[in-house]
């Protein structure tokens, strides 16, 4: 009872402590920082991620090893121990390729084994030295179907590589991950699903930059999460991933934190699907959403339309139409990614956030909403409920177990028996010290149990039915009797129990069904035990275990049943192997049957058991259905009295019956 209290205890805090954060951990919320970007690492918001990853290191075109900036060595040295300042339990990823990357090496590199290894072994030795703690792959330039089979191959050649060097290390395991687009279908193959399945933690899909200003002369939602006209949205991609055959907990939803400005052909005509004549306020129309924020801000405070058929918001000012994601796009799409089931969400970038209200908006959707920084100081409410409820808990868990510890030391005064003996000589003494008769607390005979079965002795344990009407009084009286009764009909008891509420008694062999149920003795009860023994003998199996098509039925039942069937011969040990003259282990298994019958008057005594055996031209009665059967015997009606047997002998010579006088 006390390792039970103590134990529910310790899961009540460790579920108060340590459940909230892992589940807050198994969710997913990742960041790109992009070391061209004009965020400092030691200003970023590292308490609203999980995991951030730091991108891009490139590829040299010659030695296949990974090529970081002198520029931007410095940065990627103090990545993650200036994120962690903020939030030590980050975990930092470095990201390899991206679009400045060039699309012949990456392809010279994953299509060339020699190329690889050289790429996977300086891959893992960066990652230890610049202390990040996984790796993410971005070729988003890959499209044919060579690629995908490269990109399979450099996947499982990484994982191993990765976890051989795990296991010869100290560290962890690197993360491997990889940035993938929104579907993994492409007009010339498709992504290496089975290989992303089996090698990588999850990938980042990249659902955004649908449709761009650059060369879509129509507006249009660029990261449209549903399009009723189109495949090309983001359900209809993830829903291609999760058919193809990788699971949602392999997926991980990207979100742009920027947005495109169209230049419109009309100011009059301004829906999703307008005619556009370019990009507009920047080069290729790409806004931050800091900076589209300000737009709208300098022009008048534009409030933006959100539409719910594409889940995504614009804005209009003029004769520029802007397409991004704000605050309740991002929250609709988060909730969309826990609703499939996916592992959680990637923003590109963290630097393009205005005032972290986006990142916010995305993280809050885990308490049903994003997050008002006036109510920032919720999650100390919370916490300070934890510990209060779990110390009230503990209170009240250490005071029941001292009221049951209490409970079970007076119980164990006033009911638990020293450790005494009983013999024949001096039975009529229940409180007699004799070596003969051991009293036995009832978990001492469950922890024997093993002992005696593993030395191969065989005993017998009679438990007390909690039905029974027999009291203390009646079981001192059958305990004095049994120990008393010296007969070698009869097996003999071992010891007892009266520990507590348990009466059980202990017997050397089988006890035969008529004792059992009923308390009765009888001058055949060894010859059940023999039965049983006999039994043993022949079949080479244990009495305790269960035999039959439906591991159902005891040795007794189950050799009864293959006799009955003329499979007799199925249940003998191969090492009695007789099958010149079968008919002499028939008979033994008929002789046992005979023995271990429910009801005494129809078992044969010893002497006649000793002279069945002796004679091989002896009759033999056809046996009942043993004791203790799941089955009953009320179908076997027509079965003849008795049976002869075939002679075993070719010594046919009278051989005189037993009979006592």
């Amino acid at each position: 009872m006390v390792s039970r209290i103590t134990i529910i205890i310790l899961f009540h805090v460790f579920l108060s402590l340590k459940l909230h954060p892992a589940k807050a951990q198994a969710w997913i919320k990742a960041g790109y920082w992009f070391s061209g970007s004009d965020l400092p690492i030691s200003d970023i918001n590292s308490t609203l991620y999980t995991h951030l990853i730091c991108a891009f290191a490139g590829l040299n075109s010659s030695s296949y090893h990974l090529s970081i900036s002198s520029s931007d060595d410095p940065l990627f040295s103090a990545f993650t121990n200036t994120v962690k300042q903020k939030n030590p339990s980050i975990t930092t990823l470095l990201s390899i390729g991206g679009g400045s990357t060039n699309y012949s090496t990456l392809s010279a590199m994953a299509g060339n084994s020699t190329y690889r290894k050289s790429f996977i072994d300086d891959s893992i030795k960066i990652a230890r030295h610049y202390g990040f703690q996984g790796l993410d792959f971005s070729w988003v330039s890959a499209s044919t179907s060579d690629n995908m089979d490269s990109m399979g191959t450099l996947f499982e050649e990484w994982r191993a590589a990765i976890a051989l060097e795990g296991r010869n290390s100290s560290l962890s395991e690197l993360i491997l991950t990889a940035a993938v687009q929104y579907s993994p279908r492409l007009d010339s193959g498709s992504f290496p699903i089975d290989s992303i399945r089996k090698n990588l933690n999850w990938t980042h899909v990249l659902a955004f930059d649908y449709f761009m200003p650059t060369w879509a002369n129509f507006t249009a939602a660029f990261a449209a999460l549903y399009d009723p006209d189109s495949d090309v949205n983001t359900d209809f991609g993830i829903r291609a991933w999760i058919n193809g055959g990788l699971p949602a907990s392999k997926l991980v939803l990207g979100l742009p934190f920027y947005g495109y400005a169209w230049k419109l052909a009309s100011p009059n005509e301004n829906a999703i699907g307008a005619p556009a004549t370019g990009p507009a306020v920047t080069e290729d129309g790409s806004m931050s959403y800091k900076v589209l924020n300000n737009y709208f801000k300098a022009n008048g405070r534009v409030d933006p339309i959100y539409n719910s058929t594409y889940v995504v918001n614009y804005g209009i000012v003029g004769s520029t139409w802007i397409s991004f994601d704000g605050v309740d796009v991002v929250r609709t799409k988060v909730s969309y990614a826990k609703d499939k089931a996916l592992l959680g969400y990637v923003v590109w970038q963290v630097s393009q956030d205005d005032n972290w209200v986006l990142s916010q908006a995305a993280g809050g959707v885990d308490s049903g909403g994003g997050v008002d920084p006036k109510h920032e100081g919720r999650p100390k409410s919370r916490i300070l409920i934890i510990i209060l409820t779990t110390i009230a808990a503990v209170i009240i868990l250490l005071g029941l177990a001292f009221y049951f510890i209490r409970i079970r030391i007076l119980k164990s005064k006033s009911k638990e028996t020293k450790l005494k003996v009983n013999n024949a000589a001096a039975a009529g003494d229940f409180e007699s010290n004799n070596p003969d008769l051991i009293e036995y607390r009832f978990v001492e005979i469950c922890n024997h149990l093993q002992e005696w079965t593993v030395s191969g002795q065989e005993i017998a344990v009679k438990k007390l039915s909690k039905s029974s009407s027999q009291g203390f009084d009646e079981f001192k009286n059958e305990v004095m009797l049994t120990a008393r009764l010296q007969h070698v009909n009869l097996v003999k008891v071992l010891g007892f129990c009266v520990g507590r509420e348990e009466k059980v008694l202990v017997y050397d062999g089988y006890v035969p069904p008529e004792y059992v149920r009923n308390g009765v003795y009888s001058i055949k009860s060894d010859v059940y035990s023999f039965g049983v023994v006999l039994l043993h003998i022949i079949s080479g199996k244990k009495n305790g275990s269960l035999y039959g098509s439906g591991e159902n039925l005891s040795l007794l039942e189950y050799a009864y049943e293959l006799w009955k069937d003329g499979k007799g011969m199925e249940i003998m040990d191969p090492s009695l192997d007789d099958t010149l003259s079968s008919c002499k282990l028939i008979k033994c298994l008929q002789i046992a049957l005979l023995c271990v019958q429910e009801n005494p008057i129809d078992r044969p005594s010893m002497l006649e058991v000793s002279s069945m055996l002796k004679n091989e031209t002896a009759i033999v009665t056809i046996p009942k259905r043993p004791a203790f059967s799941v089955r009953t015997d009320e179908d076997d009606e027509n079965r003849p009295e008795q049976l002869h047997l075939n002679i075993c002998s070719v010594d046919d010579a009278t051989i005189s019956q037993v009979v006592g006088r």
